[in-house]
This record gives structure tokens, sequence and C-alpha cells, in this order.
């Protein structure tokens, strides 16, 4: 069997075109990859759902290849860096292949090539976030000392051979849905008891005006307070006019971004926020997105109070959805103890890669 690696045109819309068609089955090859890793399609999301964030960007480049086997893409390789800042240092890889296609050289051939475009890029580092599947036998655990993988997992093995170092696992949760309104009514109250001083806020999408400087704020805190395991991570600086950029862009796509924010009252501030994405079709689950609570202001049940009042928000705004899913750093033991009180149980692991070039 004979493949082609090219690099792939972003269409603007799925019209039908080459482009677009290109872009969907890389959109397919990408969800089979998933559900293959994680045994289910909890992950997999629609071409229209995913093409807005593929739009051009001044603030995250991106680049995209595919792999084509008989006219068609059934793998693909993304390159992702930012343009500005300590973050621009860093390219942020991934590569899918179509279970279909494995064990043919493909996700080598595209490695070599989203490895060299960071190379000719300048990039000091790369970061691969890979999945693993469920093996007995020996484990390979990250710097940090929490979560392992199975060592003889193929893309363990592939990973190493090719220089990364396993610097941190990540554990995919999921949380079935209705909750117990009680069970979050008793641990929101118990939340807003020891956050005195503190208040909520929810939107839709849009970010009032008024809180724009302090989202940029905390978007910028996300890649410097977040537990990072072993990986080098640099600051990568949001502006509101980044923030906004995000907005439009996700106005193009069919889910929608639900919002809980919280006041420190005293300053008049935020100083955390989480988001939940939402897809139109109520039989899909929710993604729980960032979720950020100031260093400065831990200790307060900030982190459970934001939590559940999404929880809440999401059923009052868009009931009927089976679940909700997340991803948290292993040695995130705060944020793993909030999301197992309200019933995330983990489905899936996978390690987060650094290469040093």
């Amino acid at each position: 069997m004979t493949f082609t690696i090219e690099e792939l045109t972003i269409p603007a819309t799925l019209d039908g075109s080459p482009a677009a068609r290109d872009f969907e089955q890389s959109v397919d090859a990408r969800n089979a990859a998933e559900e293959f890793v994680t045994g289910t399609s909890e992950l997999s999301f629609p071409a229209t759902e995913i093409l807005p964030g593929w739009q051009p960007s001044v603030h995250e480049p991106r680049r995209l290849f595919g792999a084509r086997v008989d006219g068609r893409i059934v793998a693909r390789g993304c390159y992702e860096t930012r343009s500005e800042g300590d973050a621009a240092n860093t390219a942020w890889l991934q590569v899918q292949v179509h279970p279909e296609f494995t064990k043919r050289g493909i996700g080598r051939a595209l490695s070599d090539t989203v490895e060299t475009v960071a190379s000719d890029d300048r990039k000091v580092q790369i970061h691969v976030y890979a999945g693993s599947q469920p093996a007995p036998g020996p484990r390979l655990e990250p710097p940090t000392g929490f979560g392992s993988l199975p060592a003889g997992g193929r893309e363990v093995r592939f990973l190493l051979a090719r220089g990364y170092s396993l610097e941190q696992v990540v554990r995919g949760s999921r949380l079935p849905l209705p909750v117990d309104p009680e069970l979050l009514a008793e641990r929101r109250v118990v939340a807003e008891e020891r956050a005195g001083g503190y208040r909520v806020h929810h939107w839709e999408a849009i970010a009032p005006d008024e809180w724009l400087d302090d989202l940029a704020m905390l978007a910028t805190r996300m890649s410097t307070d977040a537990p990072s395991g072993g990986l080098d991570e640099e600051e990568d600086v949001w502006t509101p006019e980044r923030w906004r950029d995000a907005e439009r862009k996700q106005e193009d796509s069919p889910r929608v971004t639900l919002y809980a924010a919280v006041e420190h009252v005293e300053s008049g501030h935020l100083v955390a926020y989480t988001e939940l994405s939402v897809p139109p079709d109520a039989a899909r689950p929710a993604d729980q997105g960032d979720t950020i609570v100031m260093r400065e202001h831990r200790g307060h049940r900030l982190g459970m109070l934001l939590k559940i009042a999404n929880i809440q928000y999401l059923t009052e705004r868009y009931p009927g959805h089976p679940s909700i899913t997340t991803f948290n750093a292993e040695e995130n033991r705060h944020m793993l103890d909030v999301n197992e009180a309200v019933g995330f149980v983990p489905f899936t692991y996978e390690g987060a890669w650094q290469k040093k070039l």
C-alpha cells in the first residue's frame, strides 16, 4: 500500500469542495483513532464543530497535514504554536491514524513531517498528548509520581523511540447526567459557606465587556498556575482582543459555551472561571473546558462552587445531555477531589510528552 503526505488546505466552509472533503475525512480519521483508544465515541466531534477552531488565527497558528491512500485522507498530523510571548518557543503536535491504516509507516511519516515543521520554525520544545489503551504488564511513570501508562503500549514505545519523555499523566473523567439536584444543592450550600465574599456570574458564548481584562488575565494564568508535571510550560499571554477573537471563531460553531465565573466582591475582579462546551445534539455529552482559580484565592471552595454552578446552569439551559467529560492532571488532587465529590469517574488516560529540540 502506498500513501502520500501533503499539507491540507483549510476550507472556510464545508461546501463540498475538495478541501472540505479532505478536512471532513481528516476528522473521520481523528474520531476513529479516538474511539479506538478510549473505547467510546464520546470524544468524537463532527467536522462542523471542529472547523471553526482551524480558521486562521494571528495568535495560534496551525497547520494540518494528511496521509492520502487511494484518494482518501486516512490520517492527520496537526501542528500548533503561538505567535507571541514565551509560549512561541513551543510546538504542540498530534498525529492520529485511522485504525484500519496503522502499522504501515503512516504515523512515522506524519510525525517526521510535523517535527520537521517545528524544527524549521526554530521551536525549542515539542509537547504531545497521546491517549493510551489499558493493558497489563510493566508501567511507565512520569516524574510527578502520579499515574502511569502501560510501558508496552504502541504509542509509548513509539514516542520513547523518537526521543520524547513522559512528563505527566492526564485522567479523562465522565459525569453521568442528570446529577441528583439535592446532592448538587447540598454541596453548593457548603461551598458558598466557605466562599463568603465571592459572587458567581453566568453568561453564554459572549463575555460581558466589563470582565474582558480579568478573563484575559485568568486565561494567561492557565499556562502558569495549572499543574504541568515535568512539562516546561511557558507563559501563554492572553489579551482582551485574543479572547474576543476566540469567541468570534466559536460563533461559527454549532456548539455553545456556558461560563461560570467568581467575582471577589471586595476587589470587584474575577478570580476564577470554568466553561462547558455544549453540542446541539442532546444525545451527546458536554465537554468541560478550562477551569482556573487564582492561586491567591484558593482554599475557599471556589473550584467546587464553580463546578456545581455550571452543572446547574447546563441543566437549566440545555437539559437532556447524557454526560460531561473532562481531563485533569493526575497530580491535580484538588480538582480531582471536586470532580469525584460531584460524581465524575475515570474512563481513559493519556500521556503528556515532551521533546527538546
